[in-house]
């Protein structure tokens, strides 16, 4: 099922993404809608988790597993092609999202039902309804010219 279209995150936006949801070495990230992979590859490369995008489109899951083997970091990461609703997440230590706040609306019962108690959520501009943010950071890409500002939302289950 689609649920917003490919907009790849910035890189700096998503290595704050990932400071604030505190990724540790070891555990386990979830991008769903993981587009060309990006937020997998730092997750596994930067942080030393073992990453996992799921990723609907034939061409951006390509792409990425393209970006992984490139890389070398087969052994850490993982791209699953499907839809993020047919995807067990009971294993994340930590979900990425950048969906829209109707998609997460949608999505938010999957979360509710298959996260363990403490796994963190990190959402890229779009609140989830209903879920009270542990952590709410307006990120400047470039503080010089002031934008463009990004709005991380941090939830804990």
């Amino acid at each position: 099922m689609f649920l917003a279209p490919f907009v790849a995150t910035p890189t700096p936006v998503v290595r704050m993404m990932l400071i604030l949801a505190e990724l540790k070495p070891g555990e386990v990230l979830y991008d769903l809608g993981s587009g060309d992979g990006r937020a997998v590859i730092m997750a596994a490369k930067d942080f030393g988790a073992t990453s996992v995008g799921v990723e609907l489109r034939d061409d951006l899951a390509k792409r990425a597993l393209n970006n992984i083997q490139e890389l070398r970091l087969n052994e850490k990461t993982q791209i699953i092609q499907k839809d993020i609703f047919n995807v067990n997440l009971s294993a994340a230590d930590v979900v990425f999202l950048y969906l829209t706040t109707s998609a997460n609306e949608r999505i938010k019962p999957k979360l509710e039902a298959e996260l363990k108690p403490g796994t963190r959520v990190v959402s890229h501009d779009y609140e989830i309804l209903g879920w009270k943010a542990k952590k709410v950071d307006n990120f400047c890409e470039n503080p010089k010219l002031g934008y463009p500002s990004h709005t991380l939302y941090v939830y804990k289950m």
